[in-house]
């Protein structure tokens, strides 16, 4: 099945509320028009409700049924300020906070933290940054999770053949051993959101000490990490590339390693081969990139590129929809 179908089955009618802070562009707008008429998302939309509903009336979109919210006009904004200052524990005050959450990446942040919505969508106008930043100060990371990372879904060309996680390539440009064991156990958890039985290969350009480096310790090291987190995971490393994709080569190279020549949630040992790494599968062998899907925080908030298109939002609309039900 059609990876996006079998995800639109998973949440429809489920009512996920997901708040889009760029709602006057008509690229969220019109996402969000789609999710709601087929049943997938409850959006809640951020802006000036004059402007919303021009582009709307300008285009044809009828959009009586949505929930359109002003931060600038919002009934409950004391109790919103009170609630940020609280979660920043003395970082922000009462001032800072009413100017921050003006900001509608940050009001709509706040939304899904106070339980109001159960997603964010954010990035067509604001950057990577902006778009994160409000979710790792408020939001945070789960329990025992100590930094986000950014994956992304390969879809092979024409669907055929298996979906495969690329990660990091988009957050952390150098983790350490630790982290690096964080984003494969988060990585194998967005995995199995996407029916995809993970099988995670930490990647170097050592396999099994055939190289000796710290580089090759840090997989090492992360590889061990990972397998005490979560002992029931399929996890080997440090594999080269060939090794854990190739089973012919895996026999000669990691003839022992049970994913070797089967790994399907590839991580990369610094965000600069992560990033190489999707890229040259999009471009050389057509893949399609789905993502950054952030990891590991206690609420999913999803990034969008700015040179997105209304059909890159309600995909990744629907992946957060079903992040927030998992």
């Amino acid at each position: 099945m059609d990876m996006f179908k079998s995800l639109s089955q998973k949440i429809e009618g489920k009512k996920v509320k997901i708040v889009y802070p760029e709602a006057t562009d008509p690229r969220v707008l019109g996402a969000a028009v789609r999710l709601h008429s087929d049943k997938l998302v409850e959006p809640i939309l951020l802006g000036n409700p004059a402007e919303v509903e021009a582009i709307a009336t300008e285009r044809n979109w009828n959009i009586g049924d949505l929930t359109i919210i002003d931060p600038n006009n919002y009934d409950e904004f004391d109790a919103m300020i009170a609630s940020f200052v609280e979660r920043r524990k003395g970082k922000n005050t009462e001032e800072q906070a009413r100017e921050m959450l003006r900001d509608n990446a940050y009001f709509g942040t706040m939304l899904v933290y106070m339980n109001l919505a159960d997603g964010l969508v954010c990035g067509a106008q604001y950057s990577t940054g902006d778009t994160v930043r409000p979710a790792l100060q408020i939001i945070k990371t789960r329990p025992g999770v100590k930094l986000t990372s950014g994956a992304f879904v390969m879809v092979p060309p024409n669907n055929d053949g298996e979906r495969l996680i690329f990660a990091d390539c988009a957050i952390n440009i150098n983790p350490d051993a630790q982290s690096l064991a964080e984003i494969a156990v988060e990585s194998a958890q967005t995995a199995k959101m996407f029916d995809i039985d993970p099988k995670v290969g930490l990647l170097s350009f050592s396999t099994k000490g055939s190289a000796a480096s710290p580089e090759v310790d840090k997989v090492a090291e992360a590889t061990r990490i990972a397998k005490e987190l979560a002992p029931d995971l399929a996890i080997d490393g440090e594999l080269q590339f060939d090794a854990a994709y190739v089973e012919s080569v895996a026999d000669k190279k990691a003839p022992e390693s049970e994913v070797a020549g089967k790994v399907n949630v590839f991580v990369f040992p610094e965000i600069q081969s992560g990033n190489i790494g999707y890229k040259m599968a999009q471009r050389l062998g057509n893949y399609q990139a789905v993502g950054p899907i952030l990891q590991g925080l206690n609420k999913p908030v999803s990034d969008l590129s700015r040179g997105c298109i209304e059909e890159d939002v309600y995909k990744v609309s629907i992946i957060t929809a079903n992040q927030a039900i998992m």
